[in-house]
């Protein structure tokens, strides 16, 4: 071996393999150890061997242009690379990363091109569990390395693992030639360490089980192919960033390596080793499942923990093992701690084996200036408890406290709004605004945060639209503007300005929007950009911001709508339920704006509801309006409910009308008899096939009435037919006889070449 290096194999994320690569180290002092990850990351080695660095932690590359790409190489504390870099920076020795740079791996073909194999590779493993006689290779794993009991059973179970899947997927794998490339490359870097005067008896080489039959050919030249091949390698640049990470995301199996399916049981394998008591991992997961459920509410003895780590050992013998796998360990919670039921201990199963727990690193650690920001204002404005794994609820209150001495004080759920909205404008999904309530519309705001990675790796991909969230923000929000294709789109971006704090790109939108506001537009795109407008000026005074220059564009905008209303209510019933809903925003903004043209929509209103020319429907609405505005007096609607339900109206037109009048003002509807008597005499003066028209339109105008509205309807018409109120009520709210469903239902099937 004078003249070889010395090849440690091991499984990513393997606390066995972390733990004996560390008494291996310390056995053989090695001046150089080289380690499975990519060569251009080696700067990194000085973070992670920073003390202040928490695991998990993950190093993010990503392109540096659009369309960004990503890839994560994360280390747990029981990672054997993680390991072997604190080894060396704990004893001196060199160290350095030796698979392909990060340049390359990102402009090779993406990970979704190179899952087609997934499938194969999966009966591949089957293959695997079946020559070991496994319930599956994870329990394989763990039985022959995790509890190897040393380091030659390490090595030995290592090696045969290895050199078993790599005899199965030989050739056979969609990254295959990706394989024989980093193998290629990592000999390389082999020889070049060895050409730095360091004999090869003082250099140890951590990789991959699998990679081991692959590295020992170091010594051999390459073939020109083979240097032809490493010369032209595709490249993009790519930056990179040390990121905290977490037990989740480690389950996930996503990223570089292999993960695992249960982090948290792992860091409990981890533990037990460094105390040289491996049975200790059946007591503390047994007593964690333990905990949890009494936590939850459900009582749990200590006989039975005890008695679940007796079956676990029983477990672990009859399927051939020495101490309880994570199999066994299971098996025996559900049966003596979940009464046989799965279900019952499922939530106390994955707190112990996936966990919860995030890593974190110290300030100023390799990090992108608009990550650094971030923590930064997470830190300022007191967030920083809300970057955790579960779901928080945040509430805002924005209005200025007066009982604090400072103004940073005063303000600081206004500063926390700004900060959380332009997260939320960049895509970040740390946060996420929940719908507001009606009564505090005005001040109160609802959020839930919640970190993960994913959250860092959306920041790391907004740091190519600015250095500082604010900037980024700015940046998105003017890409929005100019490519907004919709004037509710243009005023989205004008309302986010101002719930971001942001009055320099409010500008920008707000000309852009002034520049597209003459064009043609519907009705619908006009009221939708009104309701936006409308709340950035209702509500911009509590966020200190200036809506000057929204008002002459808010107030010709309306105006425009005024113009349109009539002509978009030459429409089909399909149609009539957008029109309804835009005037319903534009009457909403002409109540909460004073210097709105009140008599332009006034005199709007009453021409779509004198015209008989007009969806019928909407006809409706706009007396519905006129009426809840104080408009239209009862003389004046007895008149339109006479000309309107009349005998020389059709059926659908004054049922439809009805339906109009109905979606507004339900209890000064009500409360007018002479509305229902004009009904009464209407339907009763219909034949047979009118009155089945009008039935159709007459149940949709009913449908959303309650009960209590439908009671007071009914002691109306008791008080028209002379009868007894509750007795008129039952009828109306009874459930209808067989004839009857079977009559509606084919009145609904029957469109009466409407």
């Amino acid at each position: 071996m004078g003249n070889e290096p010395f090849f440690f194999g091991i499984r990513h994320l393997s606390p066995a393999g972390a733990f004996y690569l560390r008494r291996f180290l310390d056995e053989k002092r090695p001046k150089m150890v080289l380690v499975e990850g990519p060569d251009d990351l080696t700067d990194m080695l000085v973070h992670l061997q920073n003390p202040d660095t928490k695991p998990p932690v993950a190093v993010l590359a990503y392109t540096k242009e659009a369309p960004v790409r990503t890839i994560l190489y994360p280390f747990a504390e029981y990672s054997p690379e993680y390991q072997a870099v604190l080894w060396c920076g704990e004893n001196g020795a060199e160290c350095r990363f030796i698979d392909l740079p990060t340049e390359v791996f990102l402009a090779l073909p993406s990970v979704e091109e190179a899952s087609q194999g997934e499938e194969e590779r999966f009966l591949v493993y089957r293959a695997l569990d079946r020559r070991t006689g496994e319930d599956g290779h994870e329990t394989f794993w763990e039985r022959t390395m995790e509890q190897a009991g040393s380091a030659e059973g390490y090595h030995q179970g290592a090696n045969l693992f290895g050199k078993s899947l790599r005899e199965l997927t030989q050739g056979k794998d969609s990254d295959w030639e990706e394989i024989l490339l980093r193998e290629a490359w990592m000999r390389k870097q082999i020889r070049e360490a060895l050409g730095d005067g360091i004999s090869p008896e003082e250099i140890v080489i951590v990789t991959g089980a699998y990679h081991v039959e692959g590295l020992k050919g170091w010594a051999q030249e390459p073939s020109q192919e083979e240097k032809e091949r490493l010369c032209h390698l595709p490249r993009v640049s790519a930056n990179h960033t040390l990121m905290p990470y977490s037990d989740y995301r480690l389950s996930s199996r996503s990223g570089y390596g292999a993960g695992n399916k249960a982090p948290a049981y792992y860091a409990l394998l981890w533990k037990a080793l460094l105390h040289h008591a491996p049975m200790e991992t059946a007591y503390h997961y047994l007593s964690r499942i333990a905990g949890y459920q009494r936590n939850s509410g459900s009582p749990v003895s200590s006989a039975s923990v005890i008695e679940a780590v007796r079956l676990s050992y029983e477990l672990a013998r009859l399927r051939g093992g020495r101490i309880p796998a994570l199999r066994d360990l299971r098996d025996a919670a559900v049966t003596c701690l979940g009464g046989g039921d799965m279900a019952s201990v499922s939530l106390a199963v994955a707190d112990t084996e996936i966990g919860t727990k995030i890593g974190s690193l110290p300030e100023g650690v390799s990090r992108t200036s608009i990550q650094e920001d971030f923590y930064r204002q997470l830190k300022e404005l007191k967030l920083e408890k809300y970057r955790d794994i579960t779901a928080q609820d945040l509430a805002l209150d924005l209005r200025e406290k007066r009982n604090v001495v400072t103004e940073k004080s005063a303000f600081l759920d206004l500063h926390r709004s700004f900060f959380l909205h332009r997260l939320r404008v960049l895509g970040v999904s740390f946060v996420n605004e929940k719908k507001r309530q009606q009564e505090n519309a005005t001040w109160g705001e609802q959020w839930v945060l919640r970190w993960t990675p994913e959250a860092e790796i959306e920041l790391v991909e907004a740091a190519l639209k600015g250095d500082t969230i604010v900037q980024a923000a700015a940046f998105h929000m003017k890409e929005q503007a100019d490519n907004a294709g919709s004037l509710p789109l243009m005023a989205q971006m004008i309302e986010d300005s101002f719930l971001c704090g942001m009055p320099a790109a409010a500008v920008y939108a707000t000309d852009m929007l002034a520049q597209r506001s003459v064009d043609a537009v519907s009705l619908e795109e006009l009221a939708g950009t009104i309701q936006r407008l409308s709340a950035v000026i209702r509500y911009g005074g509590i966020r200190q911001v200036d809506d000057a220059p929204l008002l002459p564009i808010l107030e010709k905008i309306f105006y425009r709508a005024c113009l349109l209303l009539s002509g978009a209510c030459l429409c089909d019933d399909n149609a009539s339920g957008a029109v309804a809903d835009a005037m319903q925003q534009i009457n909403a903004a002409a109540l909460s704006h004073d210097f709105l043209n009140e008599e332009a929509w006034l005199s709007a209103l009453w021409q779509v509801a004198d015209r008989d020319d007009l969806n019928a429907k909407l006809s409706g609405f706009a007396a519905a309006i006129l009426l809840e505005r104080g408009q239209m007096n009862t003389e004046r609607l007895k008149r339109e409910v006479l000309r309107r339900l009349s005998f020389g109206t059709p059926a659908e037109l004054g049922a439809g009308w009805f339906e109009g009048l109905a979606m507004k003002n339900r209890y000064a509807l009500i409360a007018r008899l002479s509305l229902w008597e004009s009904l009464d005499n209407y339907l009763e003066g219909l034949d047979e096939e009118a009155f089945k028209r009008a039935l159709v339109f007459l149940r949709r105008a009913f449908a959303d009435f309650g009960a209590k509205e439908k009671d007071e309807i009914a002691e109306n018409l008791g008080e028209i037919w002379n009868l007894n109120g509750s007795q008129v009520s039952e009828a109306v709210n009874g459930a209808l006889g067989e004839k009857e469903m079977e009559l509606v239902e084919s009145l609904e099937d029957f469109d009466f070449d409407l």
